[in-house]
């Protein structure tokens, strides 16, 4: 126990910038059993130790524990939690719990057990927590994900920013943006974001686009199998699938096309592309009413964030989709979007939404919200792209 008590300090002392995630300030801390799941790179890790950090400092009765410890892996989930609670611990911090042997079962009985201990535990995007048999009414989830634009400019300007309701934005957003620019120049940070700011591990790795690739990889090749049972030698056809979405400018979902390209069943796609988008690879579009359970195809599919689709592309990004994926990534995680024939998304059953470029946005009907790219300020209907990443 101490060694893990040293790697916890250690750790602590490493962290040389603290990202003080938004995340912080809508977890229940009074919660007994606390999910935090989110993709390869969102920073989960980090979260956890500055939870521990801004919560519970110089407090031996808070660890952070990764979970693939040989330690914990030899004696046993539950028995390290016993250990630690009789030695008078009262936070636990696993990392990466999903990947113990029957984890669900251990939290479980760790949660029956001591009533008075407070477990904050990592999973994987992939995992299912809320339906799990085991963790289901007990457990509070909540989704991690990567730096949204705000919390970017923040972390390069050293200035606090607030978040605002996509709702408050659409009728406030001539106000919001005069405060705002009172203190930045938005546009002068936009495109770095666009390349590689989504991720918080931009401030340590200097080759964005191979770090980037290497966790598409990681993700197409272990993440994804582990959870769904794919056999190894179809994880060419994942690949191949993901490649296609994001060079496919028009973002529609055929299906039987896919198939024969991949050369799959039209199931095997719909599977396929469910797994990318539980892995935050895809974003998938259902019609309002509908979501990945329904059994209906997507209307349409967007790489999940712009920095993955630089990655992908390359030097041959298309624009206009780097605008919708970059919409979706800072809304997705506040608000339900659906697909909506008259306009791209169709946010909350309420707002249509049109994003376009510099300049196009009065072609629009002003019963659509226009989110334009490339201009510090709006008006009426037509708002500010870069708007759109204050939302968490």
């Amino acid at each position: 126990m101490n060694s893990l008590v040293s790697t916890h300090i250690a750790l602590l002392q490493d962290r040389t910038s603290m990202i003080r995630r938004g995340l912080m300030d809508r977890i229940n801390r009074n919660s007994r059993l606390i999910a935090v799941k989110g993709s390869r790179g969102v920073g989960k890790t980090n979260f956890l130790l500055d939870y521990s950090r801004e919560y519970h400092p110089q407090d031996n009765s808070c660890l952070y524990v990764n979970v693939n410890n040989l330690f914990i892996v030899t004696d046993g989930l539950f028995h390290f939690v016993e250990h630690f609670y009789k030695l008078g611990g009262k936070v636990l911090l696993l990392d990466q719990a999903h990947k113990y042997p029957d984890w669900d079962k251990e939290l479980k009985a760790c949660y029956d057990a001591f009533s008075d201990l407070q477990i904050i535990f990592t999973a994987s995007s992939i995992v299912r927590i809320k339906s799990n048999p085991y963790l289901k009414g007990i457990v509070d989830m909540y989704n991690l994900s990567g730096l949204s634009f705000r919390e970017f400019l923040e972390l390069e300007t050293h200035q606090e920013f607030p978040v605002y309701s996509f709702e408050e934005i659409v009728a406030h957003h001539e106000e919001i943006v005069e405060k705002i620019l009172g203190r930045v120049r938005p546009l002068a940070y936009f495109n770095n974001y666009l390349e590689y700011g989504y991720y918080p591990i931009y401030l340590e790795e200097k080759s964005h686009i191979d770090y980037l690739l290497k966790n598409i990889n990681l993700t197409l090749e272990f993440d994804i199998p582990y959870a769904s049972q794919i056999d190894l030698k179809y994880l060419v056809k994942l690949k191949q699938l993901l490649y296609i979405a994001a060079k496919d400018s028009t973002c529609n979902v055929n299906v039987s096309k896919l198939s024969g390209m991949i050369g799959v069943s039209r199931a095997t796609v719909l599977n396929y592309l469910n797994y990318m988008k539980n892995a935050r690879l895809l974003t998938l579009l259902y019609e309002a009413g509908d979501d990945d359970d329904c059994g209906k195809k997507p209307k349409k599919l967007y790489i999940h964030n712009p920095n993955l689709l630089n990655a992908v592309c390359l030097e041959d990004v298309d624009m206009s989709v780097q605008r919708k994926s970059f919409f979706l990534s800072q809304l997705c995680p506040m608000s339900r979007i659906a697909y909506l024939e008259k306009a791209d998304f169709w946010v909350d059953e309420k707002f249509p939404i049109v994003v376009c470029g510099e300049g196009e946005g009065r072609k629009f009907d002003t019963s659509l919200i226009v989110m334009e790219d490339m201009i510090e300020r709006g008006k009426g209907n037509i708002i500010p792209l870069w708007l759109a990443g204050f939302t968490y």
